[in-house]
């Protein structure tokens, strides 16, 4: 066994990581957070989503998203591939408006999925670049659509997992999934990152 050092991504703590012949022949990632920064997490209390909205949540969606750090895309990697690594419906992360993805330079719900090497497809594009952030619970809910379908996107008659980084009112994963359905998905189911 070798023994590697690398930082953590959050803190840049030296990690300690043990390379092994299990680690290489499992689908097990290398840690990128130490423990410390990864127990500032708070586990959701629902099955729909990792964790709950706190601070340490905070911080890292903001340097994230808004300071485009795609390194952070990892930190969850393990437990993604967990989760969806026996999924049965096709996953489609929720996707950003186009100003906002030139604005960001990456999709940060795809670079999630990718870092875990979790296949997705992408059959939604948003029609607002206005952030449901912005807006308070009751302009959440009475909202136009925020999606239509893609330019060729075909919704086949199975199921769809969406996969969005965090859930407040729901009205993203609503509008989704009520698109998906129309245009002929037989089952819309989704999951989330974080519970706000």
């Amino acid at each position: 066994m070798n023994k590697m050092e690398t930082l953590c991504l959050l803190c840049s703590q030296p990690l300690q990581s043990v390379i092994s012949w299990k680690l290489l022949l499992t689908k097990q990632f290398q840690p990128t957070i130490c423990e410390r920064c990864s127990a500032k997490f708070e586990y959701s209390s629902t099955a729909s989503a990792f964790y709950q909205y706190n601070d340490a949540m905070k911080d890292y969606l903001h340097q994230y998203k808004f300071l485009q750090d795609v390194a952070l895309a990892k930190v969850f990697r393990q437990k993604l591939y967990a989760r969806f690594k026996h999924e049965k419906a096709t996953i489609i992360p929720i996707p950003m408006h186009p100003l906002k993805l030139r604005e960001r330079t990456f999709s940060h719900m795809e670079e999630l999925l990718k870092a875990a090497h979790i296949p997705f497809i992408q059959l939604l594009e948003k029609t607002t670049a206005e952030t449901q952030s912005s807006k308070n619970r009751e302009q959440r809910i009475q909202a136009a659509p925020l999606f239509r379908l893609m330019d060729g996107a075909h919704v086949e008659h199975k199921e769809y997992l969406l996969f969005d980084d965090i859930k407040t009112t729901g009205t993203t994963l609503q509008h989704a999934t009520e698109l998906l359905l129309k245009a002929g998905a037989k089952n819309v189911k989704s999951f989330t990152l974080i519970n706000g």
